[in-house]
């Protein structure tokens, strides 16, 4: 199956584009980003992210690392490319 086709490769469901909530546990750190862009499976829910999606996660997710916080809640924004989310709470 082309990984292109608007068709999951694991269940044959639809893909189409949405958002997500992306997690990461670092076991120091949690850091929840809401609002990624996403093509995400209609039937079994799995979700794909672009290069540039997961890249900027990556930021993220070193960004709160170095907070040396608890936790970490972000938007993603697709408005800016230098600054990939806005922190909404950090402890």
């Amino acid at each position: 199956m082309n990984p292109d086709s608007g068709l999951c490769p694991i269940c044959g469901g639809s893909k189409t584009e949405g958002a997500i909530t992306f997690t990461a546990d670092l076991q120091e750190t949690l850091v929840v980003v809401r609002g990624v862009p996403a093509t995400v499976c209609a039937l079994c829910g799995n979700e794909w992210l672009d290069d540039a999606t997961a890249a900027a996660l990556e930021r993220i997710v070193e960004e709160a690392r170095k907070k040396n916080c608890l936790f970490e809640v972000a938007q993603f924004s697709t408005f800016s490319q230098s600054a990939a989310a806005s922190p909404i709470h950090a402890a």
